[in-house]
């Protein structure tokens, strides 16, 4: 018996139970690396594959690589921002925003309920945890998403945090990185959740196309559903793990669907990255490195536009409110929109067009602005 289940049964108090506070535990109290809750206070873990016994400091030294067979242990999103942030430099964003239920989903027990167990249990509000801070000395803004919450899945809160990040980073010129991990589209907030897809799709053709900043999209295991159908698959430069679980459908519902039977790393990152869809499989011991080279080498470019954050004030604010179907619409000569997004009160009333201003966006440009150097 673990000294928390001890002192539940002690004072009465049921782990599952949503009246208990989960302000009494302490954030990201539930480690991949600490392992099970039975075993959260040993001192060895035993490897999953390899079956070999290293002390659990060793293992976090190691960022959670076995030492023995490199098997990449499953990370909270905690545990990642220890792992790849510098000390003292990470500043949350958006804390505040927390999961309802629009759609009154009820299965076994309310999902009100099943929210609060499992912020409890994690110490996170939802599934992903968004910032800015340093890496290596390189401001960025970072996205990991956290399978420890309800399978890492994607709801209303999850997207909305995310689209946040982007827009906050295309604001600032921050480079952008994001950290998949996830079942897919959240099952309990229905197509509420699949909306999420679009949403932070839209945000990062402006982040992307339109900034013309660099967005490194890092898949981890599990990287599956909605999140690798958008914005998983979406960045400039996708990293993986080795040995990552990168799909959209099971192995199973794609087998018997195309009757076809498929090899053993059907599914991997290994895989993904011989077929394409990957730039690189990268060790969990490079990815740090690896992150850093990639803003240093977009930093040194010149194939960036500086008008964004120079002149956002007149691009985006004076159109914030702007209905793109009023009758109005016309006389700013935008019938086609290519994407409708909000900058800057999220509820997606505001338009950024490339065709109002007179600019060639494939002219290389140098840029002056600090922010973008």
């Amino acid at each position: 018996m673990t000294l928390i289940q001890w002192l539940f049964e002690t004072f009465n108090m049921d782990l599952s139970s949503n009246v208990v506070n989960k302000h009494i535990t302490q954030r990201g109290h539930m480690s991949y690396i600490t392992s099970k809750p039975g075993e959260r206070f040993a001192l060895w873990k035993l490897c999953e594959r390899c079956t070999d016994m290293s002390p659990k400091k060793v293992i976090k030294a190691n960022l959670g690589v076995c030492p023995k067979c490199q098997l990449h242990v499953q990370l909270t999103s905690d545990e990642r921002i220890e792992f790849f942030m510098d000390p003292g430099t990470w500043h949350p964003l958006n804390e505040l925003i927390t999961p309802q239920n629009p759609l009154d989903f009820f299965d076994s027990i309310p999902f009100e309920a099943r929210i609060e167990d499992h912020q409890f249990l994690s110490g996170l509000d939802d599934a992903v945890q968004t910032g800015i801070g340093f890496i290596n000395g390189m401001p960025v803004a970072l996205g990991i998403m956290d399978f420890n919450f309800l399978g890492g899945s994607m709801g209303s809160v999850v997207g909305e945090k995310i689209t946040r990040l982007i827009e906050h980073a295309t604001r600032e010129g921050l480079c952008l990185v994001i950290f998949c991990a996830s079942g897919g589209a959240r099952m309990q907030e229905g197509s509420l959740s699949l909306m999420q897809m679009a949403k932070i799709s839209g945000a990062l053709y402006v982040f992307q196309n339109v900034a013309k900043l660099l967005y490194i999209a890092i898949c981890t295991s599990p990287t599956t559903g909605g999140v690798t159908a958008s914005f998983a698959m979406l960045g400039d430069v996708i990293f993986a793990e080795p040995e990552a679980t990168i799909a959209f459908a099971g192995r199973r519902v794609v087998s018997e669907t195309l009757n076809e039977e498929f090899p053993a790393n059907f599914q991997t990152s290994e895989y993904s990255f011989e077929y394409g869809q990957l730039d690189a499989v990268v060790s969990r011991l490079d990815l740090k490195e690896a992150i850093c080279d990639m803003i240093y080498f977009f930093n040194q470019t010149i194939y960036k536009t500086p008008y964004i954050s120079d002149l956002l004030d007149d691009l985006i604010y004076p159109y914030q409110s702007f209905d793109p179907f009023s009758p109005e619409a016309d006389l700013y000569g935008v019938e086609n929109f290519p994407f409708i997004i909000s900058a800057t009160d999220y509820k997606g009333n505001c338009v950024f067009d490339e065709d109002m201003y007179d600019l060639d966006l494939n002219e290389p440009v140098y840029s002056n602005n600090k922010k973008l150097q």
